[in-house]
């Protein structure tokens, strides 16, 4: 049985460090971690395989532009016979505070339009999930902010919180979401009103 970690993001140099391709942050580093590379071309997506604790993971990296991220999602399960609930999907989160992730198990796209086009072409929203904070906006609009860089002190952040999603994703492989979800959701709920405290 294979499970497939989808990590969204935009293809392309000029999309390669902004803060809406998490995704494929997360996925380029599971690959570096397992000395394996995301290459090869089949469905308007970027794959490689991983091994890790008897579970063969399928990474994906969707070529086909954020907002149509579900077409690929749809045609590698239906390739592969990959279950929905197999499906770990990653992807930027402007409502959580930069660095922290969350896992979930279902829900709406929350305005994500990679997450809309894969509840769309699905026809489902129970799919797994781990977000990644970027912070939000503090003027200007979204589309602007989540096409643009992380700032130094960002970068710092996100690296680790690259190396936490990357674990959390593992033991999701592993040992289900509900695992992944208690030892990781409890941080992010924890920094959030951490953040809320400070704001106050």
């Amino acid at each position: 049985m294979v499970k497939m970690i989808v990590g969204l993001g935009n293809p392309g140099a000029k999309y390669a460090s902004t803060r809406h391709n998490c995704g494929f942050l997360l996925t380029s580093a599971l690959a570096g971690r397992f000395n394996t590379q995301i290459g090869k071309n089949e469905h308007n997506a970027l794959t490689g395989v991983i091994n890790y604790q008897g579970e063969k993971i399928l990474l994906c990296q969707p070529q086909s532009f954020m907002n149509l991220s579900g077409f690929p999602l749809q045609a590698l399960c239906a390739y592969y016979k990959i279950d929905y609930e197999d499906v770990l999907v990653v992807f930027d989160d402007m409502d959580l505070p930069c660095g922290v992730i969350r896992l979930r198990r279902e829900g709406s796209h929350g305005g994500h339009n990679g997450m809309r086009s894969i509840i769309e072409q699905t026809g489902t929203d129970k799919i797994n999930r781990l977000k990644m904070g970027i912070n939000h906006p503090l003027f200007g609009n979204g589309a602007d902010y989540v096409l643009g860089s992380f700032s130094a002190e960002e970068q710092k952040v996100m690296k680790e919180a690259v190396l936490q999603a990357a674990d959390a994703a593992l033991l999701w492989a592993t040992e289900g979401m509900g695992a992944a979800m208690r030892k990781y959701n409890k941080k992010a709920k924890m920094a959030v009103e951490e953040e809320q405290v400070e704001q106050e």
